[in-house]
């Protein structure tokens, strides 16, 4: 095993150890302070548990992931005032990657801004309850702020310049908006966002970088801190959930996903696989789907897109006989196998691009027939 090697090892581990153990302390704190905090989680014909549970959890997936680049910054900074320091004690493979990092930094506690925007949005929605009204508009103005302040753009090969901004725009209040809505069992938002960042991540490290050649090192660490936030979190969330995230975990899980694929590159060392940039639609098929279903179930039947119900993918297959923890993992295989599927799209041509869109489009209308049986065996 090369240096390189061990290096790239190491620095996931620590990543993960970092955010997995800050989630772990900060969601153990909150669930013994929920009643205090006001952070209670009550039953109602909407939901599916049947006696109060602490809520707030999601703040330990965000503090995970703040102590990751906060530990991160300390470091870069002292290996750039001290570089004689730093080349005795770093590898030259690490070293190389220090005035790269130290330049993001701006970028990244502007995108780590935006994100504590949205949590403590969500933190302030469970706590006291904010109109959707409200809620939409900061989740756009964060991610107007974000797109426009630092250049985010879906890749998409679009010749519309003011375009695919806008898409952008649209993709990350989507993807707050996705995670949140999925948040409605046991472990199935955590734990789908947990295969989606663990399949990122093994993409962006096993994908060199059009520019450089080189892994997608930045962005894979923060896919990363995201997974071990959301590990430490799933340790409380696991059935029987103990605590939930609540709106501020799944909006920060949402937004945090959404940017890291817009920050991502997927064509290919070479830009040869142009078709790669439909990766994220493949890892994220399923809680699309979920939100586009149930909006549109909701406005069939006259009602607000934002009124919670039971009308979800994962409610429909209880109803179909499921356990509730077998719809989890029957929603867990789904986007596994999706997940899958977008790992092979910037090794392939066109051909197998095809392929492999054909699969997910498959695993989609697969769970489409399952909520139409279901809709039917109910009426």
């Amino acid at each position: 095993m090369s240096r390189s090697q061990i290096l790239l090892g190491a620095s996931v581990l620590a990543v993960l150890l970092i955010a997995s153990g800050v989630s772990l302390l900060v969601v153990g704190w909150v669930k013994k302070n929920a009643l205090g905090l006001g952070l209670i989680d009550l039953p109602n014909e909407r939901k599916v548990h049947t006696s109060p549970i602490p809520r707030g959890g999601g703040l330990g997936i965000w503090l995970g992931v703040l102590s990751v680049f906060a530990l991160g910054t300390l470091a870069v900074a002292l290996a750039n005032t001290w570089p004689k320091l730093a080349e005795q004690a770093l590898p030259a493979s690490l070293l190389e990657l220090i005035p790269g990092m130290w330049s993001k930094l701006g970028s990244i506690w502007l995108l780590l801004a935006g994100g504590s925007v949205v949590a403590l949005l969500g933190l302030m929605d469970d706590r006291f309850g904010l109109d959707w009204k409200v809620r939409i508009a900061v989740e756009f103005a964060v991610a107007a702020s974000v797109v426009y302040g630092l250049k985010l753009q879906l890749t998409a090969y679009i010749d519309l310049p003011w375009l695919t901004p806008i898409l952008s725009i649209f993709w990350i209040v989507m993807l707050i908006n996705s995670f949140n809505m999925l948040d409605n069992m046991d472990a199935l938002s955590a734990g789908v966002a947990a295969i989606v960042s663990g399949m990122l991540a093994l993409m962006l490290l096993s994908s060199p970088e059009p520019a450089q050649g080189q892994p997608q090192w930045f962005v894979a660490i923060m896919v990363l801190a995201l997974l071990g936030g959301l590990l430490g979190f799933l340790r409380y969330n696991w059935p029987p959930a103990s605590i939930f995230m609540g709106d501020s975990g799944s909006y920060f899980v949402g937004y945090w996903i959404a940017v890291t694929t817009l920050l991502s590159t997927y064509s290919g060392a070479q830009g040869q696989a142009p078709h790669a940039v439909f990766a994220p639609l493949c890892l994220l098929a399923v809680p699309i789907y979920d939100t586009l279903s149930v909006i549109a179930i909701r406005l069939r039947e006259g009602r607000s897109p934002f009124q919670a119900d039971k009308k979800h993918f994962s409610h429909r297959l209880v109803e179909l006989g499921m356990t509730k923890k077998q719809a989890v993992g029957a929603i867990y295989l789904a986007t596994l196998t999706c997940s899958l599927g977008a790992l092979l799209l910037p090794r392939t041509d066109w051909i197998g691009a095809g392929l492999v869109l054909g699969i997910v489009l498959a695993m989609m209308a697969w769970i489409g027939l399952l909520e139409n049986f279901t809709s039917r065996k109910i009426s």
